[in-house]
């Protein structure tokens, strides 16, 4: 008897909702083995876009996000 013979009679034996968390388990496994697509970085998603981020861009973005940043605060604390 094959496994898939063993595993088809004791799937016939359980009740519906044992059933079906074999079927779920079934799935997930199946999701688990599925060929995963590479993902593309920043610049390829760009790319179709003709957009052209430098890197004195990235420079700039990141003094306008910390300018503001309260650094004092965390300066007194470290000193105390």
């Amino acid at each position: 008897m094959t496994s898939e013979e063993v595993l088809l009679e004791k799937f016939k034996i359980l009740p519906a909702n044992r059933q079906q968390e074999i079927l779920d388990f079934a799935e997930f496994l199946e999701a688990k083995e599925a060929v995963k697509k590479p993902r593309r970085n920043l610049y390829g998603v760009l790319a179709d876009l003709n957009v052209n981020i430098t890197e004195e861009d990235f420079r700039e973005v990141r003094r306008e996000i910390w300018q503001n940043f309260p650094r004092e605060q965390f300066f007194e604390e470290e000193t105390k």
